[in-house]
C-alpha cells in the first residue's frame, strides 16, 4: 500500500532593523532633503515589516527636515548613542561625568574655541565664533541654535560637547579625561561623549529593546562616527559619498546620497 507524504515548509519572518546616519545618508550635504528615492525606499520597508530607526550624531533639537519620513521612525539613537529612546521611553543613556564635563569646557574657553554643550533638555553654546555658523549654518543648515545658559545646561544630565577644536587640540586634551572618547564627522569639530556612549553600543540597546536579534539589523552611515555602528551591526553599509575609512568599515558599499544609494541598498539586500 503507497502512502503519500506531503511535506509543507514555512518560512519564518523575522524583523529587520534598520539604522540611519542623517547627514550624508539620509539627507543630501547639497540640498539638504531626502531624496525622494530613498522616503520611497523607507516607506515600501516599512510596508514590508522592517522597523526604522535614526542614528546621528545630532541632538534632538538639531535634528530637522525628517517630515517626511517622520511617521516611519520607531526610535533614535541621538547624541552618538548618548541618548536612545522610544517613543517617551529611554532605552540607553550615558552622560558625561560633570568633573570631564567641566575640564573639557574649561580646556576649550582656555585654547578660544566654541563648544556645544548639549544637556538632556536644552543645549548651551561656549564662545560663540564664525566657524560654528560657518559649519552648522551653511553645511548642516541648522541656523536657529535656540541656546539656553551654561549654568542652567550643566544642572542636566550632559549628553555631549561638539567641541570646535583641530586634530592636534582634541589630542592633547583627551587623555585627561580618560571617561569620554571623541569622534568626528566634520573636520571642523569633535564629539565627545562618554566612553560608554557611541552608535554601536546605541544599537545594540535597542535591538535588545525591540527583541530583535542583531544579525537582523543593517546600518547606514556616511562619517566617521558611524564606524561604530556598522562594525556592530549584522551588515553595515556605507553611502558612495563615505570617506574610505568608513567604507573598510562596512560590509557593502552603495552608491551616494544624491544617486539613490539608500534605495539601491535596501533593494540589494531584498528589502524592498
Amino acid at each position: 500500500m503507497m502512502h503519500s507524504c506531503i511535506i509543507v515548509f514555512f518560512e519564518i519572518m523575522t524583523t529587520k532593523a534598520l539604522f540611519f546616519d542623517i547627514d550624508g545618508t539620509l539627507i543630501s550635504f547639497n540640498t539638504h532633503r531626502i531624496p525622494q528615492s530613498t522616503v520611497s525606499a523607507l516607506t515600501a520597508a516599512k510596508a514590508n515589516g522592517a522597523k526604522v530607526f535614526i542614528s546621528t550624531g545630532r541632538p534632538m533639537p538639531f535634528i530637522f527636515h525628517l517630515n517626511e519620513i517622520e511617521h516611519l521612525i520607531d526610535g533614535y539613537i541621538t547624541t552618538n548613542g548618548g541618548y536612545c529612546f522610544i517613543g517617551n521611553e529611554t532605552v540607553y543613556c550615558h552622560p558625561i561625568a560633570k568633573p570631564d564635563a567641566k575640564v573639557l569646557i574649561d580646556y576649550c574657553l582656555h585654547v578660544d574655541c566654541s563648544a556645544f554643550v548639549v544637556g538632556k533638555e536644552t543645549i548651551a553654546l561656549v564662545n560663540h565664533k564664525q566657524v560654528v555658523d560657518d559649519v552648522f549654518g551653511s553645511i548642516l543648515d541648522v541656523d536657529d541654535f535656540n541656546c539656553d545658559t551654561l549654568d542652567h545646561v550643566m544642572q542636566q544630565d550632559i549628553l555631549q560637547i561638539t567641541a570646535f577644536l583641530s586634530q592636534e587640540q582634541e589630542n592633547a586634551i583627551m587623555p585627561t579625561v580618560p571617561g569620554c572618547i571623541g569622534g568626528r564627522w566634520s573636520p571642523a569639530f569633535v564629539d565627545i561623549n562618554n566612553a560608554l556612549a557611541d552608535k554601536g553600543k546605541g544599537m545594540l540597546a535597542m535591538a535588545a529593546h525591540c527583541g530583535i536579534s542583531v544579525a537582523d539589523t543593517i546600518a547606514f552611515g556616511d562619517g566617521g562616527n558611524d564606524i561604530p555602528i556598522l562594525k556592530q551591526a549584522g551588515t553595515g553599509v556605507a553611502m558612495g559619498n563615505a570617506s574610505c575609512t568608513v567604507k573598510a568599515a562596512a560590509d557593502y558599499v552603495t552608491t551616494s546620497v544624491d544617486d539613490d544609494g539608500v534605495a539601491n541598498a535596501l533593494k540589494h539586500f531584498g528589502m524592498i
